[in-house]
């Protein structure tokens, strides 16, 4: 059967994210869905919450499970969350997994620090979206330039979402994950930091460091991104 892919995005974007991702998917012949979480994209009026953020992806992931096996790929925040869903003691029926940007535990001063830094951005007249466009315009290709903001941003659910994310027992899940990981980094990616314990817990896990990329290594490296990707589906091709 066709492997089903399922992509869940970063924290303050959208499934839009994902457009380069999706366009490669298609070429290829493989079915995907791209989440929008509580608060993001075409949710942003709703509430975030943990609940309904695993009830979305669980939601994508059994649906469609029903077609064939199933590639999941999360990408910083996404990328957290679906750390701990596919390390659930009930594995959800998740034949490989890519986690991308994400090898950092959302807790302590580094959480405290994130936090701090988005709040004053938030309080801005423009709530820090004339930065945030700079930054864009200077490292992301103009195929994907305009990919990270079409969904709109959750300012309003950035910083319940960052919360949210310190109650995640990580390690737990990681230990718990039997089935093909790759870690997919930018080595300019501020959230590095903990990415040996994270290789080190997770038994299956195999780590990809992207040169020259940051955090947005997705956007970034399209291409590169893409042929990681293809690394994930033949290994679970393969296996069928």
């Amino acid at each position: 059967m066709t492997v089903q892919v399922v992509l869940v995005h970063g924290i303050r974007t959208s499934a839009s994210m994902w457009r380069a991702q999706l366009a490669h998917l298609a070429r290829r012949g493989n079915p995907a869905t791209a989440v929008d979480l509580p608060g993001h994209g075409t949710r942003r009026g709703e509430e975030f919450t943990l609940d309904e953020a695993f009830a979305t992806i669980d939601r994508a992931v059994q649906d469609a499970a029903a077609r064939g096996p199933v590639l999941l790929v999360g990408h910083s925040m996404g990328g957290l969350l679906s750390i701990d869903y596919v390390g659930r003691e009930k594995p959800p029926p998740v034949a490989a997994f890519v986690a991308a940007s994400c090898t950092s535990l959302p807790r302590g001063v580094g959480l405290a620090a994130y936090r701090f830094l988005a709040r004053r951005f938030d309080s801005l007249p423009d709530r820090g979206l004339g930065l945030t466009n700079r930054v864009l315009d200077r490292t992301l290709p103009p195929e994907t330039r305009s990919d990270f903001g079409a969904g709109g941003y959750a300012f309003d659910a950035q910083d319940t979402a960052l919360a949210s994310l310190s109650t995640l027992d990580l390690l737990a899940a990681l230990r718990r994950i039997d089935i093909p990981l790759w870690f997919v980094n930018g080595q300019w990616d501020q959230l590095r930091a903990n990415e040996k314990l994270f290789t080190t817990v997770a038994a299956r896990a195999e780590l990809i460091v992207v040169p020259r990329t940051t955090h947005l290594v997705t956007a970034m490296r399209p291409r590169v991104f893409n042929a990681l990707l293809e690394v994930a589906l033949t290994t679970v091709e393969a296996s069928t």
